[in-house]
């Protein structure tokens, strides 16, 4: 299925021991820009999350933020008191050495000292794995269903457009004979005017010739027709489209350039300006995709 390449997802929830929250979105890139963003005590698990993402994502800027809030907390704080006492007694030292009564709050430096008070907490990795990990998968596919929802509604758009672009390459298909037979009514009616009833209809045919040549769009009308039926077939069978049709987009924009380059009718011209209009439309909308 198409997906777009930008999408939102959030979800939480509580336990016993914590809060854990998950958020996934993204936005567009010409690659996969994936960061997961963990607690530091947790970066170990980075690797493994990003693989869960990059299984079901090929292309966009995708942040996700992981966050654990433990309501119960299983550290360890111990007191070096030797180290304190040691601390204790120099920072007196230093007040008598200076003439000064040992400062009130004495404790507070005491204990912020490094080494007097240990933090212990044992980061079991694998029981917040157990805890992130159905969080996650439910933001996860949260997210790829937003992708996936977008993605319908832009390829229901591209459709719809692409269908205006075929029916202004069958325009053009129509006119091409029409603008043959103008051609030659237009050199007729200057050789007639020249030369009158002497006017030669083999150099009539000839300059005819010439012109069509120089003007005719038949070789465009074919390509452009290819490239749109190329362009239709990979919304309905690729999944992934959005760099293919980018490049399909540019070579359909040189046929219709050439087709507006040659063209000597208002009617054409008139066309040209719609199927660029739509042509435009379509890679803006492409870019969105994945």
């Amino acid at each position: 299925m198409i997906k777009s390449m930008t999408g939102y997802a959030y979800n939480e929830i509580t336990t016993e021991d914590a809060v854990v929250s998950v958020e996934i979105k993204s936005v567009n890139s010409r690659f996969l820009d994936l960061t997961v963003n963990l607690p530091g005590y947790l970066n170990s698990l980075e690797s493994y999350y990003k693989a869960k993402i990059t299984n079901c994502v090929l292309r966009g800027k995708v942040d996700v933020y992981i966050k654990v809030k433990e309501t119960k907390s299983d550290t360890q704080i111990t007191a070096d008191t030797q180290a304190a006492a040691e601390y204790y007694k120099a920072i007196k030292e230093v007040a008598q050495a200076i003439g000064l009564e040992p400062p009130s709050n004495i404790l507070s430096m005491v204990i912020n000292q490094p080494g007097v008070l240990n933090v212990n907490k044992n980061y079991d990795v694998e029981k917040y794995k157990n805890m992130i990990d159905g969080v996650f998968d439910s933001a996860l596919k949260a997210f790829i269903a937003e992708r996936e929802r977008e993605g319908a509604n832009l390829k229901k758009d591209l459709l719809e457009k692409l269908e205006k672009l075929f029916e202004c390459q069958e325009f053009f298909a129509q006119w091409q004979p029409k603008m043959e037979e103008a051609f030659k009514a237009q050199i007729t009616a200057r050789f007639n005017e020249l030369l009158g009833e002497a006017a030669d209809q083999n150099r009539i045919m000839t300059e005819t010739a010439a012109m069509l040549v120089k003007y005719t769009i038949n070789e465009e009308i074919v390509r452009l027709k290819s490239h749109l039926d190329a362009m239709k077939a990979e919304l309905e069978s690729n999944d992934a489209p959005g760099k293919k049709l980018d490049f399909i987009c540019q070579e359909t924009n040189r046929e219709i350039n050439t087709i507006g380059s040659k063209n000597q009718f208002s009617q054409v011209g008139a066309m040209v300006i719609t199927a660029k209009d739509c042509l435009e439309n379509i890679r803006e909308q492409a870019k969105n995709l994945e």
